[in-house]
């Protein structure tokens, strides 16, 4: 028994030291407590050695040697621990890193998507408004192409009217010339039957031919200056100087058209209305001269005139007009009732239109009138009014002022004497004798509605020319006349 007991005590003893130390380093709890060494064994490197006596004890089973050592303790850090713990921490720190990095490049990347979003949404508007522009140009080319199309096919018909027109104006002409073949012809009759009528009128009147107005006045009228239109240079003097012995030569027997003063190419047609007269046009914002439509307030129907708005203050309605020899003025009672003769040239608007127009308002008459010097005279009336055709259309004016002289004094309140209705105040027909209409007296002492002669002084045994005998006599036919009526202010 105590061989057994002293071989366990040896074992125990041999054991310690190897166990100590580990025990020692794993115990972190348990304190060391190191005796103090002097210097001679510290020099000499010898560890101290401990004796442990095991009081005697009384086994009574097996005994168990663990060489194993103590079990590890969990709440024990161990070196190991720490460095695997940096290890892992550098690990995480690296990754973090390498996510840092990352994040930086996504988030360049992001912030590129981004400028790149906002660039494609710029670029789509662009793309849109380049698209819009390019869907506007498409529109309009198709539209122009459409005006273009349109505007051929006007053309085209422009052109074929033409056609249509040339083609009718050489009909026109061919009936001309057959017209004016048929004119001659009548002209011829109408002298044989002149000179039958003279023969017959010799035997029954003693007095012969009637009575022929002074070659030059004695007086012209120093009166103010006209205001509408006419220039200062263009006021007529008297010319004492003025050849008192008629011109011998012969008139001419086909007067060659002469340019017109009043005529304004092109001419201007004015499609709207009808209009009581030229002023109701001009007040309706029409201003130009020109062609238009009229209707007085009580006629059955409209009148074509030309209106004139050159004159101050405008809306003159011009109801005769003399400028060419264009028109033959030696015509019928019906024809000068009805009117005759181009719009833009010669015309005589009618009787009945003049009296229609003059009974719808009060009216003032001027007279424009131009020699072969061209030097141009007026003479207007404050006021002018036609009777009825049931009165032949008598003549009433109202006083005169002008530079021309007053020659319709003569002819105030006469009736309308034509070729074949005779109601002037002289025993034959005034109308014979002076080759036109007119409100003939015995006879004339104004021939507005004459025969034009060209240069100005003329020879005719009857003074049947373009004359006014205040003004440069009756024989000296003036180049161009135009009489026109405008409602008072």
């Amino acid at each position: 028994m105590e061989k057994t007991f002293w071989t366990l005590g040896v074992l125990l003893i041999s054991l310690v030291p190897c166990t100590y130390s580990d025990f020692q380093s794993r115990k972190g709890t348990s304190k060391r407590v190191i005796r103090a060494v002097d210097n001679g064994d510290a020099n000499d490197g010898k560890r101290c050695g401990y004796t442990f006596l095991v009081p005697q004890q009384k086994i009574t089973g097996p005994i168990c040697v663990s060489t194993k050592g103590p079990g590890p303790n969990k709440n024990q850090v161990t070196r190991m621990d720490l460095e695997n713990l940096k290890d892992a921490l550098g690990k995480q720190r690296r990754d973090m890193e390498t996510l840092q990095v990352v994040v930086d490049v996504d988030g360049n990347i992001v912030n590129e998507v981004k400028l790149l979003r906002k660039e494609s949404r710029n670029m789509n508007s662009r793309v849109t408004q380049l698209y819009m522009q390019l869907l506007h140009e498409i529109i309009r080319k198709r539209d122009n192409s459409l005006e273009i199309a349109h505007l051929e096919n006007k053309i085209l018909n422009v052109t074929a009217e033409m056609l249509r027109a040339a083609t009718r104006y050489k009909e026109l002409e061919v009936k001309y010339a057959s017209l004016v073949d048929l004119v001659n012809n009548q002209s011829a009759i109408i002298s044989l039957l002149e000179e039958q009528c003279m023969r017959v009128f010799s035997r029954r009147d003693p007095h012969g031919s009637p009575p022929l107005v002074q070659v030059v006045p004695q007086h012209i009228p120093n009166i103010q200056q006209y205001t509408p239109g006419l220039g200062v240079g263009n006021e007529i003097q008297r010319d004492t100087g003025y050849p008192r012995v008629r011109d011998s030569r012969q008139p001419p027997q086909a007067p060659a058209p002469t340019i017109s003063p009043f005529r304004v190419p092109p001419v201007t047609i004015i499609d709207e209305g009808p209009f009581r007269d030229c002023k109701h046009a001009k007040e309706s914002g029409f201003s130009s001269s020109g062609i238009y439509l009229i209707k007085p307030q009580n006629a059955n129907s409209h009148m074509q005139l030309w209106c004139e708005n050159g004159l101050d203050p405008g809306g003159w309605t011009v109801i005769q007009k003399r400028i060419d020899g264009s028109a033959n003025f030696f015509r019928n009672w019906e024809t000068y009732k009805k009117g005759f003769g181009n719009i833009d040239s010669e015309y005589w608007l009618g009787l009945e239109n003049i009296y229609q127009l003059t009974n719808q308002d009060n009216y003032k008459l001027l007279i424009e009138l131009e020699d072969w010097n061209n030097k141009k005279v007026y003479a207007e009336y404050s006021s002018i009014r036609l009777e009825p055709e049931t009165d032949y259309y008598r003549l009433r004016l109202g006083t005169y002022q002008g530079n021309a002289g007053d020659s319709m004094v003569f002819h105030n309140g006469k009736q309308f004497t034509t070729l074949d209705r005779d109601r002037d105040m002289y025993t034959g027909n005034c109308a014979h004798f002076h080759k036109g209409g007119w409100w003939y007296n015995a006879c004339a002492h104004a021939n507005l509605n004459g025969v034009w002669y060209r240069g100005g002084l003329y020879r005719s045994k009857h003074q049947d020319g373009i004359y006014w005998a205040e003004y440069r006599g009756g024989s000296y036919s003036l180049k161009t006349v135009q009489m026109m009526i405008r409602p008072i202010d």
